[in-house]
């Protein structure tokens, strides 16, 4: 006959309930931040590749069209094409921008994105 010291208790092994909120709230909260950092980066993509379309152009006004007509078309308002910084390197035409976004988390709390980007 074997005696249990501590019973079947002692065998148990898991999660507490407060330990369960604790890990509960700790992904509700990185959640709610990557929820609100997801739509920045497809933002980044767009405004990425109608900088890479922009680059076909030749001249300094044709690029910034090129990439105000892109710019309409998958909506995004971070970067406009007076933004754009447009070098000639080489025989190739290169579009860089970078910009800044402030997303709020709580009370004084703020995230600051900064995304920068070159067609190339």
């Amino acid at each position: 006959m074997r005696v249990l010291r501590w019973g079947r208790a002692a065998r148990q092994r898991g999660i507490s309930f407060i330990g369960l909120l604790f890990v509960a709230v700790v992904i509700g909260c990185v959640g709610v931040v990557v929820a609100q950092v997801i739509p920045t980066l497809i933002e980044y993509q767009a405004i990425l590749k109608a900088s890479k379309k922009a680059a076909e152009g030749t001249t300094v006004p044709e690029v910034r069209a090129i990439f105000d007509r892109a710019q309409a078309i998958d909506d995004f308002n971070a970067v406009a094409g007076k933004d754009l910084v447009v070098q000639k390197v080489g025989d190739k035409v290169v579009v860089s921008f970078n910009y800044e976004k402030e997303i709020h988390l709580f009370g004084p709390a703020f995230l600051l994105l900064k995304y920068e980007g070159r067609s190339s």
